[in-house]
């Protein structure tokens, strides 16, 4: 029987700077009247996730704003002509988009 080698998991971010990269989303996204809201959405994701080491290995956002701009049109749309229905499905289409672009740093 081999010994089994643990690797460690933590999130190394801190409190300060999470609080600044927020405070700088919501100003974006008031100035430009929710236009860059994908932008400040993608700079706190990117953040978090690039703070992240899942047993040893260090994840790494690698989502754009432009390619989540497209896709918050498209689903803007499809709540708008479902009359809000679609809106439900709304999260869970930006958490799945949210994974595809995470990837582990090599």
């Amino acid at each position: 029987m081999g010994s089994i080698q643990r690797r460690e998991s933590y999130f190394d971010g801190g409190l300060a700077s999470l609080i600044v990269w927020s405070i700088l989303g919501m100003i974006i996204t008031t100035i430009t009247f929710g236009i860059a809201y994908p932008w400040a959405l993608c700079m706190v994701y990117g953040w978090k996730i690039n703070h992240t080491v899942v047993e040893g290995k260090r994840m790494k956002f690698r989502g754009s704003a432009i390619g989540l701009f497209g896709n918050w049109i498209k689903w803007l749309f499809l709540t708008i002509i479902t009359f809000g229905i679609y809106g439900f499905w709304v999260s869970i289409k930006l958490e799945e988009w949210k994974v595809r672009n995470t990837i582990f740093e090599e």
